[in-house]
């Protein structure tokens, strides 16, 4: 019940900040949103988008799914994520799409550490949704064999980020506004560890600090192997 009047309290706040005064920023969104960016980020609790990026409502278009991951486009996908990318790009048009995975995910740990299913268990939704980023894990255990299980995982949550972004150029109408120059694809990377935002560099290949950690070493996350470029 506590966290209950936490989130009502919460609210409350919101309310104030946002509908308080006579003119209020949903004034200008009562007809319809106009978000410049798409994010697809993870339902990790950790790791909110709008928390970390600052934003006010009507910045975003956020989708939100388990490590962050970007079905390719089959008649099978996953119609969920596939309609609200649609949506983003085609209805609302906006000007970029960002990645935004993070450290310690947990989806990405399931991935690579699959636990046996219990006989009693009636599901398995969150095996089947990870099967979408399994090449990543076939190549991280083949090439990456003699490393610790923890760099095993980091360089999968590098990787599948940029698996995500190349699937989203398998939506024909989404590569089309790529490249006309009209649509920017961004892969981040949210340290959770060093308080560090990275992103990737296609030039260099590689992860790079966008934010860097507030007092402590600054590190880089390379690439864990060249690939396509990104922009």
């Amino acid at each position: 019940m506590e966290e209950l009047e936490k989130f009502v309290n919460g609210f409350s706040l919101f309310q104030q900040q946002y509908f308080s005064e006579p003119q209020t920023l949903y004034d200008s969104l009562r007809d319809g949103q106009r978000p410049s960016t798409l994010l697809i980020g993870c339902c990790d609790s950790r790791v909110d988008p709008m928390l970390l990026t600052g934003s006010d409502p009507g910045d975003m278009f956020v989708v939100r799914n388990i490590a962050n991951l970007v079905p390719p486009c089959t008649p099978d996908a996953p119609p969920g994520v596939s309609s609200a990318i649609e949506f983003a790009v085609c209805k609302l048009e906006v000007a970029r799409v960002i990645v935004l995975g993070h450290a310690r995910c947990g989806g990405i740990r399931a991935l690579l550490q699959p636990q046996p299913r219990a006989q009693d268990q009636e599901t398995d939704f969150v095996g089947q949704w990870m099967r979408i980023a399994e090449p990543v894990a076939q190549r991280v255990r083949r090439e990456l064999a003699h490393r610790s299980s923890e760099e095993q995982r980091h360089a999968c949550e590098l990787a599948s980020i940029l698996q995500s972004l190349d699937n989203l150029l398998t939506y024909p109408w989404l590569k089309r506004r790529v490249e006309q120059g009209l649509l920017k694809l961004h892969g981040w990377y949210f340290d959770i560890d060093s308080g560090a935002l990275m992103a990737y560099s296609a030039r260099q290949q590689q992860f790079l600090p966008l934010v860097c950690p507030i007092e402590r070493a600054r590190h880089l996350h390379e690439r864990p192997w060249p690939d396509s470029a990104k922009t």
